[in-house]
């Protein structure tokens, strides 16, 4: 599906996120707080930053409960998060970068960019006793990769059994070796493959590693000094520890980031992965989403043009499907953002014109600790909302 060229802020899609319709509020410094400190107290949340802003501004960020419960560290505005598929986004806003520039066309096929991509084959047919392959009816599209409607895998077999071993380059090879689940553009599967692919389109188009891309082109211009693959050994300091249900679906236990190989700050054997590698935290990501609700532009730059914005945040899923999804961002018809993997999410609601930015890293939560989120959200629109 192909979006109109619409001038930003009007986009389409369908409901996500539920609507919640208020005016500004005489502000409680401690609204924000309240409405998640009961999870905290029940010890089904160890602690989250919780960011406002508009396209103008960060107008609040609130931390509460623990970035370490052993060690009794509290949560801090500048805690770190693996921020996982919060990655998509910001690498397929990378990625219209090279669209403005002309380099890239939205409808082209991937094998034009990536030539071991031609030929690949669709599963027709299968059972426990054959595969059936066929030619798809046309080859996946660059539009296709970025809203998981091309028919690639969730990822390959090179993913195991973390995410991080091996070359952008390898990974996406791996992709064009597997057939197809469906066919191209008939439907909608959540597919790190896709956005892995165009962050390799990224590195071909552009003549330089994809990570440098991201470094040179939005973190560095945008400010986002903790924005990384690989946190330095002082970043490493900051993250918040991750946590998930105890073994008796109460209370908390420490984990890992099980999709990712340790040590995080190992740049030797740990490679960038487009699709959810992503470390960052609060005041970063909100000068990322400030660009995009400001129509591409931040502080006197322009960093896309109107209608890459329009691209991103409009409905490209069929019609026909649940997920409502853009270009590397869920969206609906008033908001576009995103989730990762341990919890975190952040998005940017224009009908009441905010940012709402959430970091926590848990696996799981116990109780209603998944609740917390959305009292959040709720509190922060009722705290802040520009719709009159």
């Amino acid at each position: 599906m192909k979006c109109l060229s619409i001038p930003f802020p009007i986009i389409v899609g369908t409901v996500l996120f539920a609507t919640i319709t208020c005016s500004v509020l005489a502000r409680d410094d401690r609204t924000l707080v309240n409405s998640v400190q009961p999870y905290v107290d029940r010890t089904e949340l160890a602690g989250a930053v919780m960011l406002v802003a508009d396209k103008d501004e960060i107008l609040d960020t609130k931390v509460i409960g623990y970035a370490d419960i052993d060690d009794d560290e509290k949560m801090a505005a500048d805690s770190m998060f693996w921020i996982a598929s919060q990655s998509k986004p910001i690498t397929a806003t990378a990625f219209m970068m090279l669209v403005d520039e002309g380099k890239i066309d939205l409808d082209d096929p991937v094998g034009k960019y990536l030539p071991e991509f031609v030929g690949q084959m669709v599963v027709a047919e299968k059972s426990a006793e054959r595969v059936v392959l066929q030619r798809p009816a046309h080859p996946i599209t660059v539009r296709e990769i970025l809203s998981h409607t091309s028919g690639l895998p969730r990822k390959s077999g090179l993913e195991e059994p973390t995410l991080d071993r091996f070359t952008l380059e390898a990974r996406v090879r791996s992709y064009a070796m597997t057939p197809l689940d469906y066919e191209p553009g008939t439907d909608y599967r959540y597919s790190n493959a896709g956005i892995n692919t165009a962050g390799r389109i990224i590195e071909v188009v552009s003549g330089m590693p994809y990570e440098q891309f991201l470094q040179e082109r939005l973190f560095d211009p945008l400010g986002m000094v903790d924005t990384s693959f690989w946190p330095s050994e002082e970043q490493a300091k900051r993250l918040a520890v991750s946590y998930k249900p105890g073994a008796d679906k109460t209370g908390l236990e420490e984990t890992i980031v099980t999709q990712l190989h340790y040590p995080l700050t190992d740049r030797e054997v740990r490679y960038p992965m487009p699709a959810g590698g992503l470390f960052s935290t609060a005041t970063d990501v909100s000068q990322f989403y400030r660009m995009l609700l400001n129509g591409g532009e931040l502080d006197g730059k322009r960093y896309l043009s109107a209608e890459a914005i329009g691209e991103l945040t409009c409905r490209q899923t069929p019609e026909d499907v649940k997920s409502s999804y853009g270009l590397g961002f869920s969206v609906t018809d008033t908001t576009f953002g995103h989730g990762g993997a341990y919890s975190t999410n952040s998005y940017a609601d224009r009908e009441h014109g905010l940012i709402l930015i959430w970091l926590v890293q848990h696996a799981g939560f116990p109780g209603e600790g998944k609740e917390a989120q959305n009292s959040f959200k709720e509190a922060a629109v009722r705290g802040y909302s520009r719709k009159k």
